[in-house]
């Protein structure tokens, strides 16, 4: 195992796949990358793939392992909170914490990976290979299928170990559920709703139309529309919408006088910042959102899953890419362990990992009904109020549920959902009964939430929960 000869395949060179490679190759491994799309620093490939996402430090410590935290920062726009925008156009400010500095970051998808595969290729031992799509792997072997987009031409590539980072739609997961030699579990999960991209350009001077630092959220109950900034000066906007509910959903939305009538009614100050909306509505694609858990990650001792190809999760938390790159994280401190063997790393990680990413799946989900709804609800707004005076006069004794997963990461995101549920199961249960109100004394309202908290994570452990 410590002979760094050991020659790693990996598939896919997305945004985990590029760190990994950039990792092992930093530790002498001879690491090989297929990608099945074009080289996205040559080509532009974003069609129907979120342009922008959500950066925290989940995803920073990993930038820190690699040596690139000022390169990444270069591409961030920090975002201090929610800008939530009422149907009358009234918009209101909720700070992602009350430290101030404490925020998430919006980032260019494909800047990102374009940085990450550089880096990656500073190296000798790493090399990446684009148009080349896996169509399958041979465990017994521990070999892989490719074909070349270009000449249709297939081959055989083989490593002492193949670790899939190839995303959802992963081609070594397919191969894992279609093997019978070993008993495989997989879960697909959609939620009723899809997305689709849609954009706010900049103004003719090339300035935000709109507040820059926040993440714009038009809470519809069960539809919203949410939007990031970008470096030129736009912001990538996403609906989030029912494919067949309600007055307006995917299906009914048919033509462009549809299409602005649902706008002029529920986003009217969306669609002011919008002259493009028809346009991009009828060009970009709509796609689905859905939860991918399975198990187990690794088989043999020769191929692993890691990333999205493992646990894909809806994008509600912003936390799919943090998640991946913390996934690099811990498979490094791992890798320190000197385990002697692939599959005694596989197990290991996947031991240590999995129930993390079970957590952070089942958060997204949550908070998907809460950024669609609960945020515009009142008892929802009293108990982000206390939240906050909480954070910012007790900054080392309370952080909210958002604050554990996003800014604690030295915390594993299960532990983050255990505490952080049942302190706002605690917060507002009390403001129901009136047992705190935003008007007390938040020393004291402290102390209730803590004994409150401790009762209910206590009652957890005795069911089983924990």
């Amino acid at each position: 195992m410590e002979n760094k000869k050991q020659n790693i395949l990996i598939i896919g060179a997305g945004l985990c796949g590029s760190l990994l490679a950039l990792r092992l190759g930093q530790r002498g491994y001879n690491v090989i990358v297929y990608e099945m799309r074009p080289d996205l620093r040559s080509t532009d490939i974003s069609a129907g793939r979120s342009i922008n996402l959500a950066f925290s430090d989940r995803g920073n410590k990993a930038m820190k392992m690699v040596g690139i935290e000022d390169k990444v920062k270069a591409l961030c726009i920090p975002m201090n909170g929610r800008m939530l925008h009422d149907k009358e156009g009234n918009t209101f400010l909720s700070n992602y914490s009350g430290r101030e500095y404490e925020y998430i970051n919006s980032i260019s998808r494909s800047e990102l990976n374009a940085l990450l595969l550089t880096e990656a290729e500073k190296h000798d031992n790493v090399t990446i290979h684009f148009n080349k799509r896996c169509q399958s792997v041979d465990f017994e072997k521990t070999t892989a299928l490719f074909e070349d987009y270009n000449t249709k031409d297939e081959f055989i590539e083989d490593a002492d170990c193949i670790i899939a980072t190839d995303g959802a739609g992963s081609a070594l997961r397919k191969s894992y559920f279609l093997e019978r030699k070993f008993l495989f579990s997989f879960s697909q999960q959609w939620l009723t709703h899809g997305y689709k991209e849609l954009s706010i350009l900049p103004s003719e001077n090339g300035d935000y139309k709109t507040y820059k630092n926040a993440l714009h959220i038009w809470p519809r109950g069960d539809f919203m529309v949410i939007a990031l900034p970008n470096l030129d000066g736009s912001f990538t906007v996403t609906l989030f919408l029912s494919y067949t509910e309600g007055e307006y959903n995917f299906n009914n939305l048919t033509t462009p006088k549809i299409v602005t009538e649902f706008f002029e009614k529920e986003f009217p100050d969306a669609l002011e910042l919008m002259p493009n909306l028809v346009d991009d509505f009828f060009e970009n694609p709509t796609a689905p959102l859905g939860t991918v858990k399975c198990s187990p990650w690794h088989y043999k001792g020769n191929t692993l899953l890691m990333g999205d190809s493992a646990h894909a999760i809806v994008p509600f938390y912003g936390q799919g890419m943090n998640a991946s790159f913390e996934d690099v994280v811990e498979f490094d401190k791992i890798l320190d362990q000197n385990l002697g063997s692939w599959e005694t790393i596989f197990l290991t990680y996947e031991k240590i990992r999995k129930k993390d990413t079970d957590a952070i799946a089942d958060l997204a989900v949550d908070n998907f009904h809460e950024m669609k709804d609960h945020v515009g609800q009142a008892i929802f707004q009293e108990k982000r109020k206390i939240e906050m005076a909480l954070e910012q006069n007790f900054p080392q004794e309370y952080s909210s549920k958002y604050s554990l997963v996003t800014f604690n990461e030295h915390i594993g995101y299960r532990e983050a959902m255990l505490r952080g549920r049942a302190q706002d199961k605690a917060i507002l249960n009390m403001l129901a009964d009136n047992v705190i109100s935003t008007s007390d004394d938040i020393a004291a309202i402290l102390d209730k939430v803590k004994t409150e908290t401790e009762a209910i994570l206590e009652d957890d452990r005795i069911a089983g929960l924990k």
